[in-house]
Order: structure tokens, then C-alpha cells, then sequence
């Protein structure tokens, strides 16, 4: 183990080995014009940030300020899993969870006899590290994505994201580029859609429904991850900015920490513990970490 995560700790564990810097993937296409799957933001001026009663100042959301982003391409949906099988196919690369043997996986998902024995993070009891636990065998010895080809890929790294960004001819998102896209044209709104969680009792994300972590009532329809296109798109045509899978970006926490930020919650966020599936909400985790609660989607200049 290495450094911890930084203020911002959450709902997720961090772990793994050294950190180092993301293996070299020769890039399998180098795309030009539009690309499927994206769509074209104009860049600009926008207020990045927010001072919410709700938030975490540790965290570093605010203060507010105007932040301008050139012209980008970002991915309407996270990469799935059946897009980054075609990844591992087509260049043989083995994640750090592969490479360190095992990965993070929620308590609540596995048999009794994966979580007895398990260790488990002192701050994160909820976590269990399982050996054998991949993108590929997201519950551990057992589990397979074979009904979840359209779910984000999970169990994935900083490093591991930046490999498959860089085999597409792409890119991750900055923190900047991936607030403007997720608030969707609207200016310091709480969620991509308004300032109400479930505007008129419609649920518009997937998130923890009932009481952390001991009871999931699964009221918006999921209890692990949702396919990368349920609920409604905001404005700009993203799907599941908030909750599902949190999503990494390009950018360090801090220059004098390897961590790396993640945006946009998960489906293991709650109010009561983890209300970071707001917009502005951020948090952050060392670049070898991974966990099945963790995704990422492109972008491109």
C-alpha cells in the first residue's frame, strides 16, 4: 500500500502496488472528424465549482469561479465493457488488477464465503479485496460480464483508463472539460437536470436508494451498475454523469500527490455519507486503484 487518498476520502478503498506510470498502448486507430459515440461541445466560459450547503470544503469545490474550456469531443456513455473487451483483444493488455492479482469488491455483492476472511479497509468496511476480481470478473472467481456487455467496465485504473484513451485516439477528460459536459448548458444547477434529485418522483440517476451501506432498496431499478445509457441524458446529450460508476480525469488532486481526480459518483453514493453525485462534487484516488464502482469515459481535442 502507498499514500492515502486525500481529504476527500469517500466510498472507496485505495490500494494496490507502486504507482507508476501508465504502460504504453500503441494506438489501434487514430480518428478524424466525428467520432460515434461522442458528441461536439463548444467550449467557453462557465462557472466551475459551487459553495453548497451540501458539499464537502475539503473537497475543494469551490470556490466558484469562471473557467474556460476550447472546443471538445467527450463520449456520451462510459466505455462499456463489451468496448473495452475489443481493447484488451486487440492489444493484450492486462490491468493493474490483473497484474496485482485482485481488486476491490462491495461486500454486499458476494457470497459468504468470498467475505469472510476478506480484508477490508479500516475507513471502508463495506469493501472487500478479493482475489481474482477483474473488469472481466467484476464479483471475483465465478462472476462474469456476459449480461452486462452494456454496462461501464469496472475494476479499471487511472493508468488502465489512460491505456484504453490512448488505443481509441483519445484522451481523458480534464476535470475543467468534464464539469462543463456534465452540467449540460446549465449554470450552477445541483444535478445535470435542476436542483431536485428526483424532479417529480422520476428518478434521474443511479445512486444508493434506502440506508448506507446495510440496506438498498434499489427504488431507481439497480443495486450495482446500471447499462451506461439508462436515464435521460442532460442537455448536452451525457448520459449517467451523476451516479453509476465514478469517472476518472486527466488531472492530479494536488501537483504534489500522484492521486488523480474522479467525478460524478456512484451507484454506492448517499446523501448520508457520500452526497458527491452533485455536479461540482469531486474526490479523488491513486492512479492504481480500482474498485467496482469505478469507470471513466474519453474525450478528444
Amino acid at each position: 500500500m502507498h499514500e492515502s487518498p486525500p481529504p476527500a476520502r469517500c466510498c472507496m478503498p485505495s490500494g494496490g502496488g507502486p504507482s507508476e506510470e501508465p504502460r504504453v498502448v500503441p494506438p489501434s486507430r487514430a480518428p478524424r472528424g466525428p467520432v460515434a459515440g461522442m458528441v461536439a461541445l463548444p467550449g467557453g466560459e462557465f462557472l466551475m465549482g459551487a459553495q453548497d450547503a451540501e458539499g464537502f470544503p475539503a473537497d475543494g469545490e469551490g470556490p466558484v469561479r469562471a473557467v474556460r474550456v476550447e472546443p471538445f469531443l467527450i463520449d456520451a456513455c462510459a466505455v462499456t465493457n463489451e468496448q473495452y473487451a475489443e481493447f484488451v483483444a486487440d492489444s493484450g493488455y492486462r490491468t493493474d488488477a490483473e497484474r496485482l492479482g485482485w481488486s476491490y469488491v462491495f461486500a454486499g455483492f458476494l457470497p459468504a464465503g468470498l467475505r469472510r476472511g476478506a480484508p477490508r479497509p479500516e475507513h471502508t468496511p463495506w469493501w472487500c479485496g478479493v482475489e481474482g476480481a477483474f473488469w472481466n470478473r467484476p464479483e471475483g472467481p465465478g462472476s462474469s460480464v456476459g449480461e452486462r456487455a452494456d454496462h461501464p467496465v469496472v475494476h479499471v485504473s487511472w493508468h488502465d483508463a489512460a491505456a484504453y484513451a490512448a488505443w481509441a485516439g483519445k484522451r481523458l477528460p480534464t476535470e475543467a472539460e468534464w464539469e462543463y459536459a456534465a452540467r449540460g448548458g446549465l449554470e450552477q444547477k445541483r444535478y445535470p437536470w435542476g436542483d431536485e434529485l428526483d424532479p417529480g418522483g422520476e428518478y434521474r440517476c443511479n445512486i444508493w436508494r434506502g440506508t448506507f451501506p446495510t440496506r438498498n432498496t434499489a427504488a431507481d431499478g439497480y443495486r450495482g451498475t446500471a447499462p451506461v445509457d439508462a436515464f435521460a441524458p442532460n442537455g448536452f446529450g451525457l448520459h449517467n454523469v451523476s451516479g453509476n460508476v465514478w469517472e476518472w480525469c486527466a488531472d492530479r488532486w494536488d501537483a504534489g500527490l500522484p492521486s488523480r481526480v474522479i467525478r460524478g459518483g456512484s451507484y454506492l453514493c448517499h446523501k448520508s455519507y457520500c452526497n458527491r453525485y452533485r455536479v461540482a462534487a469531486r474526490s479523488a484516488n491513486t492512479p492504481d486503484s480500482s474498485s467496482g464502482h469505478t469507470g471513466f469515459r474519453c474525450a478528444r481535442s
